[in-house]
């Protein structure tokens, strides 16, 4: 069974169609990446996963549950989480308060204490930083808060949605390789969307290219990176 499937969903804003006919699926454990230019749908794709937009027509179907019409919370507690484009962290409360929020369903406080050990374990800057406000941190510090809030849901599902916007080139390296340690060390799904769609290839397991609203191309990482389209139109070849 898919850990994750779509099924020819439809999804638009008013009269704008941003999804038509859209399917993949994300097997449990693999890393499927979004490539796509601005305004293809990318984005849209994580919302409707989500439950912050509700497709028009189609399925979604989370490890055999249909949660095409679930609200956020309810998609949540399936296992589901998202880290969204921009970091949005709460600037005004501490890092360690921050990742608490990502818990807020989580009802067993010791399950929620060793979650965020994992998570400094994976981000030990969080550690040194725990008390430190969030809006005071660099732009790559606060990537990984929002990575790491997103872990404490405790997730079967993790959506990236641009972890490297805006980071300087070794933040975007060590961003990849800690995207690639969570999805080995905690066998989770990951659906990756990035616009450096050549750390996106060269991370995931599979692929989509998002044009206009629609599955363009699908393969391997390695299958699309060697592909002239994806070269021409996303790797500057």
């Amino acid at each position: 069974m898919n850990a994750l499937t779509i099924d020819a969903i439809d999804v638009s804003y008013g009269p704008r169609s941003a999804l038509r006919g859209l399917s993949l699926d994300v097997a449990p454990g693999e890393i499927v990446a979004l490539i796509g230019s601005n305004g293809a749908g990318k984005t849209t794709t994580l919302r409707a996963i989500m439950g912050l937009t509700a497709p028009d027509r189609g399925t979604i179907t989370f490890h055999g549950t249909d949660i095409s019409r679930l609200a956020p919370p309810a998609v949540v507690k399936l296992g589901i989480a998202l880290s969204p484009e921009g970091r949005r962290v709460f600037p005004q409360m501490t890092v360690e308060e921050n990742l608490q929020l990502g818990a807020y369903l989580k009802t067993d406080r010791d399950e929620t204490a060793r979650t965020m050990e994992r998570v400094y374990t994976y981000f030990p800057r969080l550690r040194e930083r725990r008390t430190q406000l969030a809006g005071s941190m660099s732009g790559g510090e606060q990537q990984m808060l929002a990575i790491g809030r997103a872990l404490m849901a405790r997730p079967r599902l993790l959506l990236l949605d641009e972890p490297s916007l805006g980071l300087a080139p070794i933040r975007v390296q060590e961003i990849g390789q800690i995207i690639q340690e969570i999805n080995r060390e905690e066998e989770i799904s990951i659906v990756l969307v990035e616009q450096n769609a050549s750390m996106a290839l060269r991370l995931c397991h599979r692929a989509f290219v998002i044009e206009s609203g629609e599955i363009a191309l699908s393969g391997t990482g390695r299958e699309l990176a060697a592909s002239d389209h994806v070269r021409k139109a996303y790797l500057g070849g």
